[in-house]
């Protein structure tokens, strides 16, 4: 047997395929726990987990990059962006337009690779990804900004006919 690997994938390929895996395992498992138990308990099941994984998707990220929480709500954006971008944000997974005013983000989001999924899927309902929305800013940055009480408004959503998501997470110092 030979010391030399006749297939190595590149670091940046790897990344991809990875990301890629990883939405294609969520949509899997939906996909089975609905065959299974019908829409309404893969949403719940599907939305428990995707916050869960939320708070470790930052919680991980804040560790990558050697810090325990981020500094402020921009620091907090740009640590959610780092890890979107090593998710694939640049392979069109994610889309979006950020504004900071005061200790308020607005987050607009133009393309969702998981809505896009649910649609693709024919499901009996395509909303299910922005089930896991509806609270998902708040966890990711309640994750990030730990010493803030966060909050979220859901302003509108494309799985509900908009033209595009509008999210404003709110950071108050506690």
């Amino acid at each position: 047997m030979s010391d030399k690997n006749p297939y190595e994938i590149p670091a940046g390929v790897r990344a991809q395929v990875m990301a890629g895996l990883a939405l294609a395992w969520d949509g899997q498992w939906f996909l089975k726990v609905n065959d299974k138990f019908g829409w309404d308990a893969a949403s719940e099941i599907n939305t428990r987990t995707r916050h869960a994984f939320g708070r470790l998707e930052m919680r991980s990220t804040l560790l990558a990059l050697g810090k325990k929480k981020a500094d402020s709500l921009q620091d907090a954006l740009e640590v959610w962006q780092a890890y979107f971008r090593m998710f694939g944000a640049d392979r069109g997974v994610f889309a979006g337009d950020y504004a900071i005013e005061g200790d308020t983000l607005a987050v607009t989001v133009h393309k969702c690779a998981a809505r896009d999924g649910a649609k693709r899927a024919k499901l009996e309902k395509d909303v299910q990804a922005c089930l896991t929305c509806e609270r998902l800013w708040e966890i990711w940055f309640s994750a990030l900004l730990p010493d803030h009480d966060i909050s979220q408004e859901t302003i509108a959503r494309m799985g509900f006919g908009d033209p595009q998501c509008l999210f404003r997470v709110t950071a108050k110092a506690k």
